[in-house]
């Protein structure tokens, strides 16, 4: 452990350097003007790996925004490990709350402010370095490795499910590590096991063929808004469950394991409250606030417009009126089956007088869920005890990471959760930063987590 050890310390100034350079790079992936600087972010990485050394290093193209693979594959008869991360940033928008320029790294009281620091560049970065760390003191590594950074993750990773599934081969593995994520807090790690999945729809409510005079047809026409209003308040009860039909039939129910390990997560819902700034929490009955937010399917309504937006009063019956709804879903439940149901269940509560229509909208993503004694949290929580004296929570995640999915159904692996971004850190918002501490703890994870993955040998 000293050697490489001492290497990373001796190495921190010339990483920090190479982290800004990184930082750098405009590769925001949702924009089409960037499309270029994503490229040049995938060569970046790719420079990077091969520097490190990794073999067989590629920049590959999956029909949206290229990726990066590479593999050391030395060690018989131990696990391999395909490496997660992304290098693809969101935009910056909006310009005016940042501090400095976004892709102008700043180094302030040992953060590095920038677009992209902690999400998704810190976190894969680090991997990078342990192997490298490794490689030059040990002259291997001490389990079979491969890397997987991709360019796409902010949009969804609308590629990836084909392109996984065409090269399951080239990415065969026991395991994922995921680069990507984050822990509870400083001084607390977690370890994930369950993320959301995501299913959204459209739905587009048109009444008469054009706008109308409301004096003239109010009360006499059906007003589209109205009608939308009515569907969409019947999609849940006054306590906020769930009234479509079908809507939790596939939803694996907590065991009391699972709510155990939830209640054992330290968690302030009145200090929750105070930082929300609202006086009450609401959800569906039955469930404490950490199972609804983490372990439970929900509907919410994003968007809704129609009609009249200006300053002062107009006098009009809109002729059409819209909402956008994503669904975030749990274990067992698609988002084939979710957008099909929504779809039933606007037709048949939809009042007479207007037609509706439902669009299944392209942005969606399968569940995950992975065992709770997977070799993988296994070998991440024997680290997590040496680095911070001290057991992981085991959490689930609301959100929504489409790749692990992906890896789950292509390659049959489970992704293990092992990144260290923290929650203040201000992803997708303006004065993103990243902790040059958390950036060195990671390096030192990851060389301890290949070793102890080869121990399960």
């Amino acid at each position: 452990m000293s050697d490489w050890k001492t290497y990373l310390d001796r190495e921190q100034p010339r990483f920090v350097e190479e982290f800004l350079d990184f930082c750098r790079i405009p590769s925001i992936s949702s924009l089409p003007e960037h499309a270029e600087e994503v490229r040049r972010a995938a060569r970046w990485v790719a420079d990077r790996v091969a520097a490190a050394g990794m073999e067989h290093v590629e920049i590959l193209e999956t029909g949206g925004h290229p990726m990066v693979t590479a593999d050391y594959l030395h060690a018989p008869g131990k696990p391999t490990v395909l490496i997660y991360g992304h290098f693809d940033t969101q935009p910056v928008d909006p310009l005016s709350l940042w501090d400095a320029e976004p892709f102008d790294p700043q180094v302030r009281e040992g953060r590095v402010y920038a677009r992209g620091a902690s999400d998704d560049k810190g976190g894969m970065f680090a991997p990078i370095l342990a192997v490298e760390a490794l490689l030059a003191t040990e002259g291997t590594l001490p389990v079979n490795v491969k890397f997987f950074f991709e360019g796409q993750e902010e949009i969804g990773s609308p590629t990836m499910g084909p392109f996984v599934t065409a090269n399951r081969e080239r990415f065969a593995c026991d395991m994922v590590i995921s680069a990507d994520g984050g822990q509870w807090a400083e001084d607390q790690p977690s370890l994930a096991l369950a993320f959301k999945g995501l299913c959204a729809v459209q739905i587009d409510v048109e009444g008469a063929y054009r706008d109308l005079h409301s004096g003239m047809y109010g009360g006499v026409v059906a007003n589209p808004i109205h009608a939308l209003a009515h569907i969409l308040a019947s999609m849940r009860d006054a306590d906020g469950k769930i009234t479509i039909d079908g809507f939790y039939d596939d939803v694996r129910d907590l065991t009391g394991d699972d709510r155990a390990r939830i209640a054992a997560v330290d968690f302030d819902e009145a200090r929750y409250m105070r930082d929300l700034q609202v006086d009450a929490l609401y959800g569906e009955p039955g469930y404490t606030t950490l199972e609804r937010a983490w372990a439970r399917p929900t509907l919410e309504v994003n968007g809704i417009w129609g009609g009249f937006q200006g300053d002062g009063v107009k006098t009009v019956l809109p002729n059409e009126a819209h909402a956008k709804i994503t669904c975030r879903l749990v274990a067992n439940q698609t988002p084939a089956t979710i957008a099909d149901a929504i779809e039933a269940h606007v037709q048949r509560v939809a009042p007479p007088g207007v037609r509706v229509a439902v669009e299944k909208l392209a942005n969606s993503a399968m569940p995950y869920e992975m065992p709770f004694d997977h070799p993988g949290n296994a070998a991440a929580a024997a680290v997590h005890r040496k680095l911070y004296g001290k057991e992981p929570y085991f959490v689930r995640v609301g959100g929504s990471i489409p790749v692990v999915g992906m890896f789950q159904e292509a390659l049959g692996a489970y992704t293990v959760g092992f990144a260290f971004g923290l929650a203040d850190e201000n992803i997708h918002a303006p004065n993103e930063f990243y902790r040059l501490s958390s950036l060195r703890r990671g390096q030192e994870a990851y060389a301890l987590l290949l070793h102890e993955l080869a121990t399960q040998s």
